[in-house]
């Protein structure tokens, strides 16, 4: 084997890596266990506790030291199925952006024209821009579309002669800044509501973000928080000498305040604060905070802390002289907390007393995010309220553009721009700032952005902002100053709610599926290979390492659907290991000492192994672009687990042979049973496949009638609706809750039983078109009232999901593309690999007809087994999956053809003997590899959980048919389309017939 020192030295460093990746997941385990038992089910405790703990060292490495919070980044997070939580898909409204750019017209044509490209985007593959134009052009309207878009705000953008194409132009920018600007507006949201590891995302293409927010259970407060308007203010600002006077009466109020109220129960709610105390720096007392700006209550002596307890936990804004004297830092900063710290800090300033004692024009607002030389300390401002209704000079409607940018000193500022109105009030702001050189605050849903001094009056509304800015923080504040100019409402269109309860159920049926199908295989495994099944089986643990690893590294979520693809991933890992073992056996039959017959197996099964792994991988390719929320992470692990079982498979599984070879080890690879399998297999496929054609052709018919006849249950992703998993104290009867329900919501229900008899799925498509609070709200209360009927019977609602019918139509499409394209990339490969088209439209035939039969059986069976056969996107999954092993399947038979049509003479021979052969030699490698998926997807089946019974059942079918197509249509069709003649080059044959 050569290159064996290179080999080792790689799995070495992806050990190392993987493990690095992985212990991170194993650090913050441990801490939330810890909180767990210090809160003993009191989950407001165990929040505290989190918090305390986010800023503090948990993991050191000696070059690198982490916090829970910077551990918690890096860990391999559980989404929303395995946790809980709450998953939402917010649309920007476009259409409002469009008519808020053109002020509002109220021309006829206008609006018919807006309104008839919002309905059109629900059902076409186009953007609400593109239509909108399209539309508009195609009414006839005499007034030019330019005019309504050239309004005094818009001018340096666009011109009342401008083309149709350059106001597309325009409006695709501005609808592209309203995306990004939401995004960022929804991002600070998210993290001031204080989600661990969420995941926010815009869906490339689409005016969507994809929202996961891991752990919620107060969906009401999501909902208002994520649909509010973004709110855009400009505020004077206090100096830190005026405030410190009133932060240290107020620090001498609560002193006195909590030491004579209550004692006993200060000193427990601030125990957080006090019981860790190591030493007393006296560094509040004189304003030594400033030394150290990193401090947090953790340093601060029990003394300290009750005699300071607003300073104990807010480190007034200081800095050293040169005499080491410290003073007040001139500015609007007024103080810096430890991120852990700030909830205290915000208690103490919201206490009657306190409050009473803060003048009306004062308002204290934390930064947005804390600055780089200072990571875990966030700033507190001082904002002046004037005599307006919020107590803003203005707001951000004035902004009509802003831009990340360079100043002289190629250092990076903000440039902006003002309309009139607002060039005119800004004049007046800076002007009175400028006396005294004092700041402005740009402030964006109550956190400041930013508090640049002004310099000198600003005349004609065009202000560059400066600071210590990195490139990204200018990126942020111009989408920011951007926001109050772009109104653009964000809606929620998809929502699933998972509750904990399911969720722990998920993660424990996941576990299980797991744990048991690595056992399955690695119990075959030995049982039918012997010695060589023991470094099949050191392969595949190898391999479920290095995937958790790459996994973890790369900031996956794993979900469900993507342990699901573990679990595959466990089965198809031993691919490879057969066809290498299979090979082995061969080449011993040829009487090779075991040494030259491993290296010659290794060597004679490497060309299938990468075209049967490479097809699969195309298809998680697609599934990943084209699919959305779990199947991404599916996607993800399928593609993973390919490239990391090549490599255990091929390199790991080597390098044990090697070891054993070195030190005389005994190989075997079998046992006397089955040494012989399948050997002398001679089934004469090609001179039957017209019967098996007559098979598969009726049953092709008899699905496709079922398809057109009985038609599909179509899951809420790809019809819209709502969809709600709820759990009875006891056995219901199905009919009972439907009638019911149809008669709470005056339309047809659908009810299904979900996994046991006690719990059941809830369909509705009451208020589809809503997607308003109200709108929820109203089909919940009707949801309980019908289900609240069923007599002595309680129930609880585990989970919900709701999808609004835009949404459905764009997920139904990308479904259908992306099963057009996994044939299309499939067809091509092998075209290009065999450069045959014989064999591309062989492979397609196979795989439409695996498609149909799947499809078919669904219909069939749907209602008449007791689990969901529903048409969805874990669907969508499983048959491309199934798509991509089939051809697996395919090409290794392929492969082998083409081998035997290179050897000598071949071509001398019958067409339909050598596909003959070829199809009964690697018989034993399609059973074997096929038995290995099938057990594993038979214990997914068993064990996974009802959420993916019908995913693993889907893909469970397809293997069974994937593996009769492969065998049984496949080459056959490549037979018949070459008219029963070779259909390789044969100038090598010819060439010896005409030296003699």
């Amino acid at each position: 084997m050569q290159s064996k020192g290179l080999i080792k030295f790689l799995v070495i460093v992806v050990s190392i890596a993987c493990l690095y990746s992985l212990s991170f997941t194993f650090v913050t385990r441990k801490v939330e266990s810890d909180a767990a038992n210090y809160a003993k089910g009191d989950m407001a405790k165990e929040k505290a506790y989190l918090d305390s703990m986010a800023g503090e060292e948990v993991y050191n490495l000696g070059l690198a030291k982490f916090t829970y919070r910077e551990a918690k980044a890096h860990e391999l997070a559980l989404g929303l199925d395995l946790k809980g939580g709450m998953n939402v898909t917010m649309e920007i409204s476009l259409d409002e952006l469009i008519k808020n750019l053109a002020n509002n017209p109220k021309d006829e044509k206008f609006n018919a024209a807006l309104t008839s490209a919002v309905q059109k985007s629900k059902s076409v593959n186009k953007g609400v821009v593109e239509l909108f134009v399209d539309e508009y052009k195609a009414s006839g309207a005499g007034t030019p579309l330019a005019s309504f878009f050239a309004t005094k705000d818009n001018s340096s953008l666009i011109k009342a002669t401008s083309s149709d194409n350059e106001v597309r132009s325009f409006l695709s920018k501005e609808s592209d800044n309203a995306i990004q600007n939401s995004y960022k507006v929804l991002r600070t949201r998210i993290d001031k509501f204080g989600v661990a590891s969420p995941n926010i995302q815009i869906q490339q293409g689409t005016n969507r973000i994809l929202i996961e927010l891991p752990g919620v259970n107060d969906e009401a407060r999501v909902r208002k928080l994520l649909q509010g308007s973004a709110k855009l203010e400009f505020y004077e600002t206090h100096s830190n000498l005026q405030v410190y006077p009133l932060l240290e009466n107020v620090n001498n109020l609560l002193a006195s305040s909590l030491k004579s109220n209550a004692p006993a129960a200060a000193a427990k709610k601030d125990s957080v604060a006090t019981d860790t105390t190591k030493k007393d720096d006296n560094l509040l007392a004189n304003l030594g905070a400033g030394k150290n700006e990193k401090k947090d209550s953790t340093a601060v002596s029990p003394e300290v802390a009750a005699s300071n307890p607003l300073f104990s936990v807010l480190n007034p804004a200081v800095y050293m002289e040169q005499n080491g004297q410290p003073q007040l830092l001139p500015g609007p900063m007024v103080g810096s907390a430890n991120l852990k710290d700030t909830a205290r800090v915000n208690a103490y300033l919201n206490r009657p007393e306190v409050k009473a004692n803060i003048p009306g024009n004062l308002k204290l607002l934390w930064a947005v995010k804390p600055e780089q030389r200072t990571p875990n300390m966030l700033s507190l401002y001082a904002i002046k309220l004037s005599g307006t209704e919020t107590g803003a000079v203005m707001t951000g409607d004035v902004v009509t553009d802003a831009r990340d940018n360079f100043d002289q000193q190629n250092n990076p500022v903000v440039s902006m721009e003002m309309n009139t109105d607002g060039a005119r009030q800004w004049r007046k702001v800076t002007a009175q700032a400028a006396q005294n050189r004092e700041a402005i605050a740009i402030v964006l849903d109550g956190v400041v952005y930013s508090a640049p001094s002004v310099n000198e009056e600003i005349p004609n509304g065009s202000s560059q902002i400066s600071g210590s800015f990195t490139i990204e923080d200018t990126k942020d504040l111009a989408n920011v100053l951007k926001a109050g100019r772009l109104p653009a409402t964000a809606k929620i269109v998809e929502e699933a709610i998972v509750g904990p309860s399911l969720g722990q159920a998920a993660i424990d049926a996941g576990v299980n599926s797991a744990v048991i199908g690595i056992i399955v295989v690695m119990i075959f495994m030995v049982a039918y290979y012997n010695r060589a099944g023991i470094a099949a089986n050191i392969a595949v643990l190898f391999n479920v390492f290095f995937l958790m690893g790459i996994l973890a590294s790369l900031g996956a979520v794993l979900t469900l659907p993507g342990i699901a693809g573990i679990v595959l991933t466990m089965g198809t890992a031993v691919d490879a290991n057969v066809l290498i073992y299979e090979r082995i056996r061969e080449e011993l039959r040829l009487g090779k000492g075991i040494r030259q017959a491993i290296a010659d197996g290794y060597k004679h099964a490497m060309p299938s192994i990468l075209d049967s792994q490479i097809t699969t991988f195309l298809v998680g390719l697609v599934l990943f672009f084209f699919g959305s929320g779990p199947i991404l992470g599916f996607a993800t692990t399928l593609m993973i687990g390919i490239i990391t079982s090549l490599f255990t498979s091929i390199f790991i599984s080597r390098l044990i042979f090697e070891y054993m070879l070195d030190k005389d080890m005994k190989i075997s690879v079998s046992f006397p049973w089955s040494a012989n399998t399948l050997q002398n297999a001679n089934f004469q496929f090609i001179k039957k496949r017209k019967v098996f054609y007559a098979i598969s052709v009726v049953a092709v018919i008899i699905f496709v009638a079922s398809i057109f006849t009985k038609g599909f249950t179509l899951g809420v992703d790809f019809k819209g609706g709502r969809t709600y998993t709820i759990a009875y104290e006891k056995p219901v009867n199905l009919e009972e809750v439907r009638q019911h329900l149809d008669e709470t919501f005056k339309s047809t229900t659908e009810v299904k039983t979900f996994g046991s008899e006690n719990q059941v799925r809830v369909t509705t498509t009451y208020h589809i078109e809503e997607t308003s609070d109200q709108a929820d709200k109203e089909v919940l209360d009707k949801l309980n009232a019908g289900l609240s009927k069923i007599s002595g019977n309680k129930h609880e609602i585990l989970s919900s999901q709701k999808v609004g019918p835009s949404i459905a139509t764009d997920i139904k499409d990308r479904a259908i593309w992306s099963g057009i394209f996994s044939i299309l990339i499939i067809a091509g490969y092998i075209l290009v690999r065999f450069h045959k088209w014989q064999y591309s439209v062989g492979a397609a035939i196979a795989t439409v007809h695996d498609g149909i039969i799947l499809l078919g059986l669904f219909s069939l069976l749907d209602g008449l087994v007791p689990f969901s056969l529903d048409i969805d996107q874990h669907f969508v999954a499983a048959i491309l999956t199934v798509l991509g092993y089939s051809v697996n399947d395919t090409v290794v038979v392929f492969d082998r053809i083409r081998e035997d049509l290179n050897k000598p003479g071949a071509h001398s021979k019958n067409f339909g003997d050598v596909i003959n052969h070829a199809i009964n030699t690697t018989l034993s490698r399609t059973v074997i590899t096929s038995l290995t998926i099938i057990f594993v997807l038979v214990v997914l089946f068993i064990f996974g959980g009802d959420v993916i019974r019908g995913f693993s059942f889907a893909i469970l079918i397809g293997i069974v048919v994937g593996t009769y197509s492969s065998i049984i249509l496949a080459a056959p069709s490549v037979y018949d389309l070459g008219r029963g003649k070779h259909i390789t080059e044969e100038k090598k044959e010819v060439a010896k017939v005409v030296t003699p």
